[in-house]
């Protein structure tokens, strides 16, 4: 789904719940509870104020769990960086809105990926009052996905050989650098492939981004050790 097409769906009110009239208040919160998206509204240090049933049945949370709580704690910690700055962003002024693919976190090591919506929206003076957040989980077949051990899905030497493909090294390079036959990273390499359900080096690299398993921003790039087992 586009940017603009999630973002299109909401009409956002320039004032608060606290600040609006009588006249506007039902008519935001039916909005925010019957939209069809996961909402939730931000206070300016990024701390969840509210969500609406979608956003807690998707995170499989329950309001007093996530009240008060900054949003980034419920992302995978190699999009919160990111995602941390582009909210600043948003409180300061800087921008109106913005759009991301995520990595989000829910309740008992539950994992989905999709596209996160942040909308400044400004009070009646004109300065940011509250931050909209907005997620469409991105569909699955299999649902979200639950992964277990504290999410550490790869051993240490598939967690090498995912990084040196990663960044470009062939089966020799691979083979010479980690003491394998050529056979050897071939067959880890297609024990990764099969892991991860794609079927080449290229789309086992993107699946692996689209999942969080890499730091962001980091080159050569590293397995976060979240998913590295011991």
């Amino acid at each position: 789904m586009s940017n603009t097409s999630l973002a299109s769906k909401v009409i956002i009110p320039e004032i608060t719940r606290d600040r609006c009239s009588e006249q506007y208040r039902d008519i935001y919160w039916s909005l925010f509870e019957q939209s069809g998206l996961c909402m939730a509204n931000l206070d300016l240090e990024l701390r969840i104020q509210e969500a609406n049933h979608l956003f807690l049945q998707q995170f499989g949370w329950h309001s007093g769990d996530i009240q008060g709580r900054d949003i980034c704690e419920f992302m995978h910690p190699s999009v919160q960086g990111k995602l941390k700055n582009e909210f600043i962003r948003l409180a300061d002024g800087q921008n109106a809105r913005f759009a991301d693919q995520i990595v989000a976190m829910g309740a008992e090591d539950l994992i989905f990926q999709g596209e996160l919506t942040g909308i400044a929206v400004r009070g009646s003076v004109g300065r940011v009052d509250t931050i909209m957040v907005l997620v469409q989980p991105q569909e699955a077949e299999s649902g979200p996905q639950m992964i277990t051990d504290r999410r550490k899905m790869f051993s240490p030497m598939h967690a090498r050989i995912l990084e040196g493909v990663a960044a470009g090294e062939s089966t020799v390079q691979l083979a010479a650098k980690l003491f394998l036959s050529r056979g050897g990273v071939e067959y880890h390499v297609t024990s990764l492939l099969r892991k991860l359900k794609v079927t080449n080096r290229p789309a086992l690299i993107s699946k692996g981004y689209s999942m969080g398993v890499f730091s962001v921003g980091q080159w050569p790039p590293r397995v976060c050790p979240e998913y590295v087992s011991s």
